[in-house]
């Protein structure tokens, strides 16, 4: 079974190729975190989790979630991690986590895929999203390869570098960058409600028409990325910049 978390559609694109040619079910994870939903689940395949990288490991949510819930069946998962630059040490965290569930590990794979980190990175046109895509083709066929004959997906070497963003530069990252403070809704704001559905964390709420950020924020960028009017900033660094959302009519 295909498990999936996707802000804004990465992970999601990839986790529907995966299932394309596995004929392997697809459930979209948004609900279930989003209702802390904890209920078993079970699957005879092997569990495939798609999911975003943040700061160099799993969603904390995700990860979390995971822990939480009974996965029936099969013993084996595999991660399929999408990013905007690289995974970092992800998959030591990953065999950590089988580890606590008692399950085996069957390797990380990295995808790189167009950056939607508005807080904090440039994101990109639609012409130069277009080629990260295509690129990401072959490493997606790759990491299907691998669970369609049972295999580990092979682990990429790590560095020094790998070592530090994914343990140290991780644990600081979560309580110092991720908060909902800089986010506030400009007067293009039609009061359309979209940015309180599609929050993972029922971090948003409108007030007056106009949408209030809570402390329980996971900067998945779900709520200013897929504001239709573009209305919602993070601070001054999202400003100019492209919304970054899968684009579904080129690729699906």
């Amino acid at each position: 079974m295909i498990l999936y978390f996707s802000g804004t559609g990465n992970s999601e694109y990839v986790a529907r190729q995966i299932a394309k040619e596995t004929g392997d079910c697809v459930l979209n994870l948004f609900q279930k975190l989003r209702d802390h939903d904890y209920g078993e689940i079970a699957s005879e395949t092997p569990w495939i989790i798609v999911t975003p990288t943040y700061a160099w490991r799993i969603p904390r949510l995700v990860s979390q979630w995971i822990l939480k819930t009974p996965l029936a069946g099969s013993n084996k998962i595999y991660f399929v991690m999408t990013c905007g630059g690289d995974t970092g040490n992800a998959e030591a965290y990953a065999e950590k986590l089988c580890t606590e569930k008692k399950m085996s590990c069957m390797g990380c794979a990295e995808i790189v895929m167009p950056e939607n980190y508005i807080a904090m990175f440039r994101t990109p046109t639609r012409e130069e999203a277009g080629k990260i895509i295509q690129a990401a083709q072959n490493p997606i066929k790759t990491a299907i390869a691998a669970i369609q004959t049972g295999g580990k997906i092979p682990s990429k070497q790590i560095s020094v570098k790998d070592h530090l963003t994914s343990g140290m530069i991780n644990d600081m990252f979560y309580p110092l960058f991720v908060h909902a403070k800089k986010f506030y809704a400009t007067e293009a704001c039609i009061s359309c409600g979209q940015c309180v559905k599609v929050c993972p964390m029922k971090n948003v709420r409108l007030t007056d028409g106009k949408p209030v950020w809570g402390g329980n924020c996971t900067h998945c960028m779900a709520c200013i990325c897929r504001c239709p009017a573009e209305a919602i900033e993070y601070g001054k660094h999202s400003k100019g910049l492209p919304r970054y959302v899968f684009p579904e009519n080129d690729f699906l």
